[in-house]
């Protein structure tokens, strides 16, 4: 799509705001409404679509894409009337009279910039909250997923004029003229080098910017953790969208004494998920191949220099976009597959002293995505928690925390800022607008006016140690 009429539609876009904005909860809801019933009613389509672009199973768009959007209009059909209530605070004796309400307000035009991990959940995702705040959207699908781009562009063109929400579609080009376009905020989901581009180009018009990026996300197993359950997750974790998960393990830190015991049982799960052999798994239908060959030959090259023993897996194929599960140990921490977020079913796994090791390991790094915690003890696990810092985190489990709609999602730092998902999604899309009202033709204020006599500044004396 051509820099004009990207800027035709931004300007419709505009004149539609106020419009959109003075919407009540029922008319949001109704529009949500409408979005989940095509979901459902185009469920075989979106899978179809992902099959194109990733060979992507029935049942993990379900789970991973459908689900979580289903659950984020849910949420908000539930909630909406109660988000958009303007909420009275306490009033301070100083400013005694008056009344302060807290007004959840739209932000206006907002772009919505999404990746080709999950193209239906990071897209319509940010987009439910923004509905529910009264906003209009442009949406930037990844061009690296074409089928689902297109079930996209049908599924909105069915249900929104363009002014209220469109797709603008394109390569990097398109994106930089979104970009160059004062919007009133841009939801951004992506890798960091492409989110500091965003943000810079923001700054160009002071827009506020919402960054949801990657990291290295680590996984911290103690000595007493249960091994059987915690390969489960971390291989289902791992595996997920054949390793195309933003908050997916990215290595293991395991306690040296039940190092050898956890690579055992995670040799064990992958065989169980994904077949017995490597021919078994290379036909697998439950196994997500990489979305393109450049990013199946980045993978391998982090495999190629990792030095590390391959304890499992390996194998590739290039004409398939085929990367096996595949656990690594001896992995040296210098190395590239440990120096960058390897987003594909490569799994690092490195053994530790004790939790302490793990600990300083964590944060001698940049602050991750998520962080995962497998322990025996509640005590420990909650100590871990808080001596590291992440921008969410389960115990005993990976990747739930993400579709938990009533836990905010987001980075910190490098991983990102800004949050997600829920009543955090929908203030995220809104401006909290302070309003003080006066009720009466007296308050306590105008005891203060000029000009500043012995008795106003005993009054300022009085609000200043005691109001």
């Amino acid at each position: 799509m051509a820099s004009a009429p990207l800027e035709a539609l931004f300007a419709r876009q505009q004149a539609a705001r106020w419009r959109v904005a003075a919407t009540s909860a029922d008319q949001r809801k109704a529009k949500l409404r409408a979005l989940l019933d095509a979901l459902l009613a185009h469920r075989a389509e979106a899978q179809a679509a992902l099959a194109a672009d990733f060979r992507k199973a029935p049942e993990e768009v379900d789970l991973t894409e459908l689900y979580p959007v289903i659950s984020e209009i849910k949420d908000a059909l539930r909630h909406l009337p109660r988000w958009m209530k303007p909420r009275k605070v306490p009033t301070p004796m100083g400013l005694f009279g008056s009344v302060g309400t807290i007004v959840q307000e739209p932000r206006g035009v907002v772009l919505i910039i999404s990746p080709w991990n999950y193209p239906i959940y990071l897209t319509l995702g940010p987009l439910v909250s923004a509905i529910a705040a009264g906003n209009c959207a442009i949406l930037k699908p990844s061009e690296l997923t074409p089928n689902t781009t297109a079930f996209l562009r049908r599924l909105l063109a069915e249900l929104f004029p363009d002014e209220e929400v469109a797709l603008g579609e394109g390569d990097a080009e398109a994106a930089k003229a979104l970009l160059a376009l004062p919007f009133d905020h841009i939801f951004f989901t992506g890798s960091p080098a492409v989110g500091k581009a965003v943000m810079k180009a923001a700054a160009e018009h002071l827009t506020s910017v919402t960054l949801e990026l990657g990291g290295k996300s680590p996984v911290l197993v103690d000595a007493d953790a249960n091994l059987k359950e915690a390969a489960r997750k971390i291989a289902w974790g791992k595996c997920l969208n054949g390793g195309q998960t933003c908050v997916a393990p990215d290595y293991v830190l395991v306690h040296e004494r039940v190092h050898d015991a956890l690579v055992e049982e995670l040799k064990k799960v992958l065989a169980h998920f994904y077949g017995q052999d490597a021919i078994d798994r290379k036909a697998s239908p439950d196994l997500a191949r990489i979305v393109n060959g450049h990013h199946l030959a980045r993978i391998k090259a982090l495999l190629d220099t990792s030095g590390a023993t391959v304890a499992f897996g390996g194998e590739s194929n290039a004409g398939t976009r085929y990367m096996a599960p595949t656990l690594l140990t001896n992995v040296d921490p210098a190395s590239p597959v440990m120096q960058e977020e390897i987003f594909g079913p490569l799994l690092p796994i490195l053994n530790v002293p004790d939790m302490d090791a793990a600990v300083a390991f964590v944060n001698a790094r940049p602050k991750p995505l998520a962080l995962y915690v497998f322990s025996g003890s509640r005590r420990m696990a909650e100590s871990l928690i808080a001596r590291t810092t992440a921008g969410g985190s389960c115990i005993n489990d990976t990747v739930l925390h993400f579709a938990h709609t009533g836990l905010p999602t987001g980075g910190v730092n490098t991983s990102g800022f800004g949050k997600s998902h829920g009543i955090h999604g929908f203030k995220t899309f809104s401006n909290a607008r302070g309003v003080l009202r006066q009720r009466t033709r007296f308050s306590a204020i105008q005891l203060m006016y000029p000009p500043y006599t012995g008795f106003v500044r005993r009054m300022i004396d009085l609000t200043l140690n005691y109001f």
